[in-house]
């Protein structure tokens, strides 16, 4: 039951994402880590909600492999291993617990093994729709330099740009998964270096390929990346270092 006078959670709009967005973060956050998941009559009491919202909402978290329903045994929350963290919603909530520079390294991991070979390809099959809409993105973080966009959005439209310019839906599809991380990713870098990303940088991956020379794309790609696992190596660094000398 809800404490009187307490207010129910907004859940916007639309109540059944409304309450996915709700519940999820919850159970990434750890709120359920040393309790027992609440029944669908205590969810549906609590959110103020139908038990059609509450099963449609507990049925996609269930999907997100956040949650597990079995006969007899009710619902449960998953290990962490178990959730899908290729689903943007999961990876959103995850960037939104207490920040891990552990996970940031490993997003940057999966990154390097994946954008190097998206740049090399997009030199290889990239319209002129596709090397037009990367050198946009590379003008866009100029204009950012200047003062003139987005220092995120720009970068990001960079990174989409060749993911898209691949002809490869498997590639393509990764851009969600680009998008929702390097948000986090590139505040981060850019608040240790103290500037904005290197435009250089960005500009030799352009270069490569629109000179259709996938060796160079995808070796100025791994450069770019490994800047940023070099600056997450040296906080992490930092953070071993300020732990032992506080020990």
């Amino acid at each position: 039951m809800m404490e009187p006078g307490r207010a129910k959670p907004h859940l916007g709009r639309n109540l059944t994402y409304g309450m996915l967005d709700s519940l999820g973060r919850d159970i990434v956050l750890g709120k359920y880590t040393n309790r027992p998941f609440p029944t669908e009559a205590e969810l549906t009491e609590q959110h103020g909600v139908s038990r059609s919202v509450t099963r449609e909402a507990v049925k996609m978290l269930t999907a997100k492999g956040l949650l597990s329903a079995r006969p007899r045994q009710g619902t449960s929350v998953q290990s962490p291993d178990s959730w899908n963290l290729f689903d943007t919603d999961v990876l959103r909530w995850l960037l939104e617990r207490r920040f891990s520079i552990d996970l940031l390294r490993q997003f940057n991991e999966l990154r390097v093994a994946i954008e190097p070979e998206a740049a090399a390809l997009a030199a290889k099959v990239a319209d002129a729709h596709d090397l037009a809409a990367i050198s946009a993105g590379l003008e866009r973080m100029r204009e950012a330099e200047r003062g003139f966009d987005d220092p995120l959005d720009s970068d990001i439209a960079f990174h989409i740009a060749i993911l898209q310019a691949t002809k490869n839906p498997f590639y393509a599809q990764f851009q969600s998964i680009v998008t929702t991380a390097l948000r986090t990713s590139i505040r981060f870098t850019n608040r240790i270096k103290g500037r904005t990303a290197s435009v250089d940088d960005h500009s030799a991956v352009e270069k490569a390929i629109i000179r259709r020379q996938p060796d160079k794309a995808r070796k100025a790609m791994r450069h770019l990346i490994g800047e940023v696992l070099v600056l997450i190596e040296d906080a992490e660094a930092d953070d071993t270092n300020a732990g032992a000398a506080s020990a």
